[in-house]
């Protein structure tokens, strides 16, 4: 634990005490940290016990002086720039590295009472690589929430260096945002930045990339908090909710196969999910469930698998999102109106865990238009109302503006599609109609994909579906 001496930390409470405002009405998430970027300096932050500090190539680089005994030994620590509001949930991150690997801890503490009142103290297991650590909490509630947040480093058996970069600290909205996020980083976004000036960005810019669109998660990343953390942090602060997709399930894609791989087995799988879900934590966020695994698992007799296992790892990643992203609204995709009759999805849906979700998606990557898509939705729904009860459904609509095309494997890249309803709540009927697949990500190499691989995203696909042309 933090200590201070009985004289200095009352006249630190006076000055903070005399400095924070009463916690404000919890809305846009504000960035509770006066200095986590760390361009120039390190103030506010203060070094406490064996420890020293200095701004480096835009990082804190925190020395361990001496070898002590306990944590709070060797420490630093950042007031917030404003008190805590007890009883609402925030969320910490960071990123860390050490040059020897060890078990540090931080809190979140309230300045008057800091080792005994503190609103989170976690450890926090550093190696000599970079990672993002994102951590959900709940302000405890005192009579003085005047906060700061510490990194303590002592306990090592040694005296490591160790830096941290991009550190946050915000509070969840009260109020689930209603907007939805139009992601600066997405695919087409990226292309159009880089392409300024040419007549297919100023087109892709403004008939795509300035949409909310659906942001993919899978094992490409090697990072996956930091990759998941960076996104859902800059919609929250925008006000916005966020929207991802969870796309890591062992022998994904498994009919077709042009996306195929995921995690390597159910192991590997519960703990992607689990990261990704905590990653998430307590923040507000939409999630569509693993496209196509529900649909598709029955393709995995082809390589000597079991649908059953399939059904039981969405079942498990159910649970998993419920219990460590309480407030993403989850949607566990049942394939499109053309593949599995209503009839027998509703029960997959039911094995997959349908129960611990909002509700299920429909058409994810695929043109079936909205009307059927619909009467598909409505149909499942009729189903499950004898088991779990109705769900909510959403409906993708980013490539169904002209239907589903009639020739040889028309849900790769077909000619002649175009972009569908934009994003948007809906009033009746579907939830939202969203924009899950990215257009002009390719479906991989065929049709007007030809040697484009899966999730690559192509100009020439995204002015096909502009234009709706071939």
């Amino acid at each position: 634990m933090r200590f201070i001496a009985a004289k200095a930390a009352a006249a630190l409470t006076a000055v903070v005490a005399a400095v924070l405002a009463v916690p404000p009405p919890a809305s846009a998430a504000a960035q509770l940290i006066g200095n986590g970027a760390f361009t120039s300096s390190t103030a506010p932050w203060q070094t406490i016990g064996q420890t020293t500090i200095t701004a480096e190539s835009g990082r804190m680089r925190v020395n361990v002086t001496s070898v002590v005994a306990n944590p709070w030994d060797a420490m630093v620590s950042s007031p917030t720039t404003t008190a805590l509001n007890a009883g609402k949930s925030y969320t910490l991150s960071f990123d860390a590295y050490s040059t020897t690997a060890f078990k540090a801890t931080t809190t979140v503490q309230y300045v008057a009472t800091p080792s005994s009142n503190q609103s989170l103290a976690a450890p926090v297991q550093l190696t000599t690589g970079s990672r993002r650590y994102s951590i959900p909490f709940v302000a405890a509630s005192a009579t003085n929430t005047a906060a700061e947040v510490t990194f303590q480093l002592g306990g090592s058996g040694g005296t490591p260096t160790v830096r941290f970069d991009n550190v946050s600290l915000m509070e969840t909205q009260t109020t689930r945002p209603t907007a939805l996020y139009v992601n600066n980083q997405s695919n087409p976004a990226k292309w159009v930045a880089a392409n300024q000036g040419t007549s297919d960005a100023t087109a892709i810019g403004s008939n795509i990339a300035n949409k909310p669109i659906f942001e993919w998660f899978g094992g490409w990343f090697t990072d996956l908090t930091l990759a998941v953390d960076t996104y859902v942090g800059a919609a929250q602060a925008a006000d916005k909710l966020p929207m991802l997709v969870a796309y890591n399930i062992p022998n994904r894609d498994a009919c077709a196969n042009q996306s195929g791989g995921g995690a390597g087995d159910a192991a590997g799988y519960h703990a992607w999910i689990t990261e990704f879900a905590k990653a998430i934590g307590n923040r507000h966020a939409i999630v569509v469930l693993e496209p196509d695994a529900v649909a598709a698992a029955g393709c995995v007799t082809q390589i000597g698998k079991d649908p059953e296992d399939q059904y039981k790892m969405l079942l498990d990643a159910t649970q998993v999102l419920k219990a460590q992203a309480p407030n993403a609204w989850v949607y566990l995709d049942a394939g499109n109106a053309t593949w599995i009759p209503a009839a027998d999805m509703a029960p997959l849906l039911v094995k997959s865990g349908i129960a611990n979700t909002r509700g299920f998606s429909v058409n994810v990557s695929n043109y079936i238009t909205t009307a059927n898509s619909e009467s598909y939705a409505v149909a499942v729904n009729g189903y499950l109302s004898g088991s779990v009860g109705a769900k909510k459904y959403v409906i993708d609509t980013s490539r169904n503006g002209n239907g589903p095309w009639t020739g040889v494997d028309n849900w790769c890249n077909p000619p002649g599609r175009k972009l569908g309803t934009a994003p948007a709540k809906q009033t009746s009927g579907a939830e939202y109609v969203f924009w899950v697949k990215v257009p002009g990500d390719s479906d991989g190499s065929c049709n007007l994909g030809a040697g484009i691989p899966a999730g690559t995203f192509s100009p020439k696909l995204a002015m096909a579906l502009i234009n709706g042309t071939s």
